[in-house]
Formats: structure tokens, C-alpha cells, sequence
């Protein structure tokens, strides 16, 4: 069981990954609009892990992972985005984000890409 922050700015896919994350048995410990809101509650609540949206306002995603992998470098992220772009998904990865996966959700996705960088 892993404690989840779920970073996006559409409130119906925040509720969406966050009935996903419970169904596999996890926690949400924490929801966030922007980077800069996901940067202050990454800083708050420790999560275990963090699901990051990349388009957002205030602050992309992409900056968000750069901003807590500069002070957390073990943390653990997986980038959510309706954009299947290779050079967003390098962009991600270059952050540090851990995976990335393509809206819309399949749970057996998330639930496999949770379990899989948790262990």
C-alpha cells in the first residue's frame, strides 16, 4: 500500500486516478491543480509516489519534476498526459519522472506501473 498524490488540473481525472489508486489498495494522501500547488504538497506529505499531469497552469509538470527531484531525488513520479509525444515522454524522463502513462487510464496500466516501481 503506497500513500498517492495525484497532480492534474481536471478535477474529474484527479477522481478518476484516485478510485483507481484505492481500488489497488492505496492511499491518496494528497490532490494538487498546478506544479506549483504539487511542488508545496510533494514538500507536505512525503508521498510514496506521484501521479503528474504535464499540461497544467501556473506550472508545467515537466518543471514540477525538475523542481522536487532538485530537493527529493528519490521520489518517485509517473507522468499522466493525454500527449503520447516521444519528446514529452523523453522531457519526462530526463526530469526524472520514473513512467509515463497515456490518458485515458487503464487501471490495469496504472495499478501495473505503481506495483512495478514500488518493488
Amino acid at each position: 500500500m503506497a500513500g498517492i498524490l495525484i497532480v492534474d488540473d481536471a478535477k474529474f481525472m484527479r477522481v478518476t486516478l484516485g478510485n483507481m489508486v484505492r481500488s489497488g489498495g492505496h492511499v491518496v494522501v494528497g490532490e494538487a491543480e498546478n506544479g506549483l500547488e504539487a511542488v508545496e504538497k510533494f514538500k507536505a506529505l512525503q508521498p510514496d509516489l506521484v501521479t503528474m499531469d504535464v499540461t497544467m497552469p501556473e506550472m508545467d509538470g515537466i518543471h514540477a519534476v525538475r523542481r522536487i527531484m532538485d530537493e527529493y531525488p528519490d521520489a518517485v513520479i509517473i507522468m499522466c498526459s493525454a500527449m503520447g509525444q516521444q519528446r514529452v515522454v523523453m522531457d519526462a524522463i530526463e526530469a526524472g519522472a520514473k513512467d509515463f502513462i497515456v490518458k485515458p487510464f487503464e487501471e490495469n496500466r496504472v495499478l501495473e506501473a505503481i506495483s512495478r516501481i514500488l518493488s
